[in-house]
């Protein structure tokens, strides 16, 4: 069902967007580079959380990776992820194809700075072997509350 909400979303909000479905499964970081053929930093994946009680979603970079310090800082409140079940009850995505676009419930989108590096990245389409191509810019534009600072990078001191 989550597919067909992202693509029913997709045609009312982005009808220009296409989804890809590459034959194979795009459910971690490294799968979907190998399916995408890009680099895993152009995945953005979508972290679900709650932050002072209140679900959202943080989309970042593929080998970006969550600093609490920032987070905190960045969001107001310490990150707790959401488990597998919650996340599926809240976004209406399962782990592997959660992505902004389609939630089952509404709630925030964030995009971490980390997207910013490329001209376009590419999150999941709401299942495990899905994907759209979206310029970072676009990709705030049309859902986004706004951008943080919330990642590091592998090669950014702890």
């Amino acid at each position: 069902m989550s597919h067909a909400d992202v693509l029913a979303w997709l045609a009312i909000n982005a009808p220009d967007v296409p989804v890809i479905i590459p034959g194979q499964s795009t459910a971690t970081v490294a799968e979907a580079a190998a399916a995408l053929g890009v680099e895993p930093a152009r995945i953005a994946k979508s972290l679900a959380m709650r932050v002072n009680g209140e679900a959202l979603l943080l989309v970042t970079s593929g080998t970006a990776r969550l600093d609490n310090q920032k987070c905190r800082a960045a969001l107001g409140g310490k990150p707790r992820m959401l488990d597998a079940e919650e996340t599926l009850a809240l976004t209406g995505h399962a782990v592997g194809g959660v992505c902004p676009f389609g939630l089952k419930t509404p709630m925030p989108v964030w995009l971490d700075v980390s997207l910013r590096a490329f001209d376009s990245v590419f999150p999941a389409a709401g299942s495990r072997d899905s994907s759209v191509e979206i310029a970072p810019q676009r990709l705030a534009d049309l859902l986004a509350r706004g951008w943080v600072d919330a990642c590091k990078q592998p090669d950014q001191p702890v």
